[in-house]
């Protein structure tokens, strides 16, 4: 195994523990940020910093390959709305797609923009060229949900009961390639999340059901790729809960991860939120 991975990385904290865990475990850090994506800081935990388009694959892979990466980890939001937006309406000359990229839509992606064919189709690409996209979550193991309540806050007989008859729910949903998290309240469901995000999700929940004390239930897919778009919660996503007056949270236990764990488990705790991992 190289002692030289790399980083894809868009929006958010998530690039930051990935970089620290690399680092940890005494690798040599090269990483591509997304242009409009990464983060102020990032570049100083790295050993090497290029920017690059989301639209520029070709690009990516001729920066890894002179530093003489092979195993890559993509991580960060980008959202699905501003890639197709950029296809749509390119704004500047650097946010035009290069051969590659283009290459790969017109075979590929033309007819199916779902995340996972995304996915697929990029990893499949990369590792033509002798760069593999490794699983997102290999170097932040302690952020990862665990079996059990995680807080201090425990879930009440109510959110205990929500999370037994929305569990089997989510994973059809999430079967059906719809959406990552529903919301539900005395075994009715409340929202379920698509395109929005969980975070518009969880304001729409909070408008429909003005009784405090609902369930935010979200995982991975059933054999969702955990190469990228990993379900996350982060200290955010507490906050968000905490206005619209949700009480708990369930998330699948080994697939979603905590951005920052013991920060997202003390605001929990502050907002007397539970955080349960649910054995998938």
């Amino acid at each position: 195994m190289t002692d030289h991975v790399g980083i894809i990385a868009g929006q958010g904290t998530l690039p930051f523990l990935v970089a620290r865990g690399m680092r940890a475990q005494g690798k040599r850090i090269y990483c591509v940020g997304l242009r409009g994506q990464w983060m102020p800081g990032l570049p100083e935990l790295c050993d090497e910093f290029h920017e690059a388009g989301i639209l520029q694959m070709g690009k990516w892979i001729r920066l890894f390959r002179r530093a003489d990466v092979r195993e890559v980890t993509m991580v960060g939001r980008v959202s699905k709305q501003q890639m197709h937006e950029r296809w749509a309406k390119l704004k500047a000359l650097r946010d035009i797609p290069d051969f590659r990229t283009i290459d790969l839509w017109l075979r590929k992606l033309r007819h199916d923009r779902r995340s996972a064919t995304l996915l697929r189709a990029v990893a499949d690409d990369l590792a033509t060229q002798g760069v593999l996209l490794i699983d997102s979550t290999r170097y932040i193991p302690d952020h990862m949900a665990s079996e059990g309540p995680m807080g201090r806050v425990q879930p009440d007989a109510r959110a205990q009961g929500d999370i037994a008859f929305g569990w089997p729910l989510l994973e059809k949903v999430g079967g059906l390639d719809i959406g990552q998290a529903i919301s539900v309240r005395d075994r009715d469901v409340i929202a379920v999340e698509a395109v929005e995000g969980t975070d518009a999700m969880i304001a729409r929940s909070g408008e429909l059901c003005r009784a405090r004390g609902w369930t935010l239930l979200k995982t991975a897919r059933p054999g969702h790729d955990m190469r990228a778009d990993v379900p996350t919660i982060g200290v955010q996503t507490i906050e968000s809960l905490a206005k619209a007056g949700a009480g708990c949270v369930a998330v699948g236990a080994g697939r979603v991860i905590l951005v920052d764990r013991p920060a997202v488990l003390a605001a929990a705790d502050r907002a007397g939120i539970a955080v349960v991992g649910v054995k998938v």
